[in-house]
C-alpha cells in the first residue's frame, strides 16, 4: 500500500512538472527572482545574496500527498564567473519523500543560495542529497536578517520558499537534486553535464537569458542598495 501510494504520488508529480515547457519554466524562474528583489524589507537578505556563489531556482516545486506524500520540481542553476556575473544555466531536477498522514497538494517556488565551492562542486556532480551530501539550513529573511546561528554561517545551501508572495526559510533536509539532462540537451543542442554549463565557459542559450539578465539585475540590484 505504501510503495503504491508513493509511486502514484512521484508520478503525479512528475506529471504536473512535465505540463511546463523549457520556455515556460525560465519565465516562471526569473519572475520568482524579480519578486525577491522587489521586496527587500520581506525577502532574501542583500549580504547573504551578495555572497552566495550560485542561485538555484525551482518554480512551482509540487507536493502531492495521499498518507505518503511526494515531491517533484524542475529549475535551473547558475553560478557567478569571474567577474561576478552569473553565467549560463544548468537544468536540475529535484526530487523527495516524507511519510506521515497527509492530504492534499502545494506548490512553492523555491530559491537556493550556494554559499560556497563545496556547494558549487555539488551542483555538478551526478546526484546529491540535501543536508547529507551539502550541508544546509532554511536560510533568514528580511533586510536586516542576519545569519546568526553557525548553522546558517557554515551551510554550504540556504534555501527559502516562495508561497502566495511571501519569502520564508525552508528546510529541504533529505531532498534530492540531480541533472536534468533531457532539458539540458534542449537548451544547449547537445548533451552536456551540469560541471560544464555552471563551470561558465558556455554562452548563455537565447532562451535562457530571461533568467540571467533577471539574476544579473537583482545582483546589481543587491549591490546598490544600502544597509540599515
Amino acid at each position: 500500500m505504501f510503495k503504491v501510494a508513493m509511486i502514484a504520488c512521484v508520478v503525479a508529480g512528475a506529471m504536473l512538472a512535465e505540463e511546463e515547457s523549457a520556455d515556460k519554466r525560465l519565465q516562471n524562474a526569473s519572475a520568482v527572482v524579480q519578486e525577491m528583489m522587489g521586496m527587500p524589507d520581506k525577502g532574501i537578505p542583500k549580504d547573504l545574496l551578495d555572497k552566495a556563489q550560485c542561485i538555484v531556482v525551482v518554480p512551482g516545486l509540487k507536493k502531492a500527498a495521499f498518507i505518503v506524500g511526494g515531491q517533484f520540481g524542475r529549475g535551473f542553476a547558475s553560478c557567478r564567473k569571474a567577474g561576478g556575473q552569473f553565467a549560463a544555466p544548468a537544468a536540475i531536477k529535484m526530487e523527495g519523500g516524507s511519510f506521515g498522514l497527509q492530504l492534499g497538494g502545494q506548490s512553492t517556488d523555491v530559491i537556493m543560495l550556494v554559499m560556497d565551492q563545496r556547494g558549487m562542486d555539488k551542483l555538478g556532480s551526478d546526484k546529491f542529497t540535501i543536508g547529507a551530501d551539502a550541508a544546509a539550513a532554511a536560510g533568514p529573511v528580511g533586510r536586516d536578517a542576519r545569519a546568526d546561528t553557525d548553522a546558517k554561517l557554515h551551510a554550504e545551501i540556504l534555501s527559502y520558499s516562495r508561497s502566495r508572495g511571501a519569502f520564508a526559510g525552508l528546510s529541504l533536509q533529505g531532498a534530492t537534486m540531480r541533472p536534468d539532462k533531457e532539458e539540458n540537451q534542449k537548451l544547449y543542442g547537445r548533451a552536456m553535464s551540469n560541471k560544464e554549463i555552471l563551470d561558465g565557459a558556455v554562452a548563455t542559450p537565447p532562451a535562457a537569458r530571461v533568467l540571467t539578465s533577471a539574476l544579473n539585475h537583482a545582483s546589481a540590484q543587491s549591490a546598490d542598495r544600502p544597509n540599515r
